[in-house]
């Protein structure tokens, strides 16, 4: 039996981890938006699925921020997550999930927000509902949220530089 294992991304999980959003994503788009985010040192959380010493699955969690008037919150935005295809269905997806919402947690964090598919999402806590009232370009039924703690319920969100240009 195989033991999947889930663990921080380090540098040398670079070309792994590009080559999982390649496959996961059939296209370059949101490898590329990995690399400018941890770049641009907006990576908040970052976290590897191994499973027999191969990367089979990523999660990263960037900062975002609400403006709401003159204040700005800390948030976080979930993209990607991926999960090598002959890996789907197997768990690894949320257990990703999982393990970064402890992290996040037990570093103080109280606002993510993710596009996705709401039935996926919707098992881990995310609801439209929580994010309908946020400005946002990606405003919508895929945009979810997700609060632990005290967090505005209004606001524009401000994605990380690296979003601007994948939209582009």
């Amino acid at each position: 039996m195989s033991m999947m294992s889930i663990r921080a991304a380090t540098p040398r999980d670079r070309e792994a981890i590009r080559l999982v959003e390649e496959h996961a994503f059939g296209q370059q788009a949101e490898a590329g938006l990995v690399d400018a985010l941890v770049t641009g040192g907006d990576a908040v959380v970052e976290l590897v699925a191994e499973e027999d010493g191969q990367v089979v699955g990523h999660i990263l969690f960037s900062r975002l921020f609400v403006q709401n008037g003159g204040k700005r919150f800390a948030a976080l935005a979930l993209a990607p997550l991926a999960v090598e295809p002959s890996f789907h269905g197997t768990g690894i997806g949320g257990a990703l999930i999982r393990e970064a919402h402890i992290r996040l947690k037990e570093a103080g964090e109280a606002l993510a927000v993710v596009l996705g598919d709401p039935a996926y999402y919707g098992r881990f806590g995310y609801s439209h509902a929580r994010a309908e009232k946020f400005e946002s370009e990606y405003q919508g039924e895929a945009l979810q949220a997700l609060a632990w703690g005290d967090a505005p319920a209004t606001g524009r969100l401000v994605y990380a530089s690296a979003f601007i240009a994948l939209a582009a």
